[in-house]
């Protein structure tokens, strides 16, 4: 497998890895900062992808497990700057020869080389500019990097395999280290352009100052998450007859009544909600309302349609055609939405509640 085939496998697990990595990124920054910035958002992503890529070059391609049993090469070498050795053995190379630098320059021996010290480079670069590592740490966490490698390595891929498959050498250690302080001397001239990580959450707080559309949406579904683990609770453990009605009473209710108008959730991401005199009936109202908006109706059209399709007999085909006008329907009402909330940080129905979202930002 190529080097350009394993960056494609990285390229393609990335969006999965991703996915599971956004809810918590995005949780994370509204409770810390307010806001997303979008460069931190590129830092990070990339940062992602970038130790996928660089793992999967340790680790791919994976050779069949019968290949691994048959296998009797050395396994471990510690005797260091061997690679010295390999190039000049496996080269032409003579120091009182200048004709064989170049050659020598191109020879596998010395891509191996070159290529263990150009995987960390943007290691180092990343470790100095937003995580703002010293140099003694720099060089620390990329030799704990390569160690992992190593380790990844040695043991057959964490027992996967019944021995290991690529060879466990300390030069690896040598040259990936020398290439994240590389790095981090890169960045020392790089940096000069770019924003600091200060800046970065200097701004980014700022923003936090104001409450999004995207935030009110993320605090919508965490609210909602933490309702039904409330309402499980409730259900499970105290055995109450309307687990549902109750925990909705407390957690939407109580909870924002007693604590300045922060649910659980709110507080979490640094939102208050506030009324023109606040009362526990109001905030009942505003979420029985926001319940029955975002559920119930699309539940009841669905309920509608499905009863008038089967009181007038229409054929298979023509039903499919109604249920599926139907379902584009309501996607559109929930794209459109989502569009209004994301475009003023505000809905219509706000007016209506006299209701305003409130960072608690400093």
């Amino acid at each position: 497998m190529s080097y350009l085939e394993v960056v494609k496998t990285a390229v393609l697990v990335f969006p999965i890895i991703a996915f599971l990595f956004t809810i918590p990124f995005i949780l994370h920054q509204y409770h810390k900062y307010g806001s997303i910035n979008k460069f931190r958002v590129l830092i990070i992503y990339s940062f992602i992808l970038y130790l996928i890529t660089i793992y999967f070059l340790v680790i791919l391609p994976l050779p069949s497990r019968e290949e691994v049993a048959n296998m009797t090469g050395k396994i471990v070498q510690l005797i260091p700057f061997t690679f010295i050795k390999d190039i000049i053995r496996e080269t032409n190379f003579s120091l009182t020869d200048p004709s064989t630098y170049i050659p020598t320059l191109f020879h596998p021996s010395v891509y191996t080389f070159v290529f263990n010290i150009a995987m960390t480079i943007p290691f180092g670069m990343y470790l100095r500019y937003y995580y703002k590592c010293s140099l003694k740490k720099t060089f620390i966490v990329t030799l704990l990097l390569s160690l992992f490698f190593e380790l990844t390595q040695v043991t057959g891929l964490y027992g996967l395999y019944p021995r290991p498959y690529r060879l466990c050498d300390i030069d690896d250690l040598i040259t990936n280290t020398l290439g994240g302080v590389i790095g981090y001397f890169i960045m020392g001239v790089i940096d000069n352009f770019l924003p600091t990580r200060d800046e970065i959450d200097k701004e980014t707080i700022e923003n936090g100052k104001k409450v999004s559309g995207f935030r009110r949406i993320t605090l919508f579904f965490l609210d909602v998450f933490i309702y039904l683990c409330l309402s499980t609770i409730f259900s499970v453990f105290f055995k109450t007859l309307f687990p549902t009605t109750i925990s909705f009473i407390i957690y939407y209710g109580v909870i924002p009544y007693f604590w300045n108008g922060k649910t659980i959730a709110s507080n979490f991401l640094n939102v208050r909600m506030t009324f023109p005199n606040m009362k526990f009936i109001r905030l009942i109202l505003k979420n029985i309302f926001n319940y029955f908006y975002y559920f119930l109706l699309p539940i009841f059209i669905l309920t509608i349609v499905g009863n008038i399709v089967n009181n007038i007999n229409l054929s298979t085909v023509s039903s499919i055609w109604i249920y599926l006008g139907c379902f584009i329907f309501i996607i559109f009402f929930y794209i459109v939405n989502t569009f209004l909330l994301l475009k003023n940080g505000k809905i219509y129905y706000d007016k209506v509640f006299k209701i305003t979202y409130l960072s608690t930002i400093d």
